[in-house]
């Protein structure tokens, strides 16, 4: 496995390895005139609360949650009701089985121009490997903090989530040491390991061929622990429905 150059095509890195790294302005140029708002979403990640249904007992991420439908005949990007986050626990050992209620995004983000550009841009990628009539969406804002000395950006481990496909884009990273991404085969030994750093940087993934986990985080020094952060938006685009528990 390897990671693919920028003069590579993401759809041929997706396509023959399972992966494809977008650095920032491979990003904003996708998104054309509506990259210039994506510094604006930025704050929205100090506002998150926290999430209340961590399992390993720690207080190191706080979250946001929204689902969304995309139409790819007509383009159009739908925010549905606002749902419960579900995966069965063959996908997370740690969470799996329960439904997880977050507060939703903030309707000014969900409907910004920035944020349906990006949401709509890479499903419109996805589909050009795997074409689907819709996605299902599943929208996460995190941010893993150092306040208790460590963050896990991945509690549960190296995993899939079940989906078609993965987008895990880095919004902001401060005063923080670790955190390194690392993808590997599903049904092999090869993978790659490396740490993303400007913002914006997005890691695509093919859920069924990959495998993915981000290491610990730690403050630079200890006067640091309050202030580091590392803020991520991870899409998830499913093209048979949502997850949800069996009836």
């Amino acid at each position: 496995m390897f990671l693919n150059t920028p003069e590579q095509s993401p759809v041929d890195a997706l396509s023959h390895v399972g992966c494809a790294l977008l650095a920032a302005p491979q990003v904003t140029q996708r998104l054309g005139e509506a990259a210039a708002g994506l510094e604006a979403l930025r704050e929205s990640w100090s506002r998150l609360p926290r999430d209340q249904h961590l399992r390993d007992g720690g207080a190191y991420r706080f979250r946001r949650h929204s689902c969304f439908t995309q139409d790819l005949a007509t383009g159009s990007l739908t925010l549905v009701p606002h749902r419960a986050h579900w995966q069965p626990i063959d996908y997370n050992a740690l969470h799996g089985g329960l439904e997880r209620w977050f507060e939703p995004i903030e309707p000014t983000i969900a409907s910004s121009a920035a944020w349906t550009r990006l949401v709509k841009t890479l499903g419109e990628l996805f589909a050009q490997v795997r074409p689907a009539p819709c996605w299902y969406v599943e929208a996460h804002q995190f941010r893993i903090d150092t306040a208790e000395g460590i963050g896990r950006p991945t509690p549960e481990g190296a995993h899939r989530d079940g989906v078609d496909y993965v987008a895990v884009i880095l919004v902001n990273r401060g005063d923080v040491r670790g955190g390194e991404t690392r993808v590997f085969e599903a049904q092999g030994t090869a993978g790659v390991r490396f740490t993303m750093q400007e913002p914006w940087t997005a890691l695509l993934l093919d859920d069924a061929r990959v495998i993915h986990e981000t290491t610990p985080i730690q403050p630079v020094t200890a006067a640091a622990a309050g202030s580091g952060v590392r803020d991520t938006l991870v899409l998830t685009y499913r093209s048979d429905g949502f997850q949800a528990p069996p009836t």
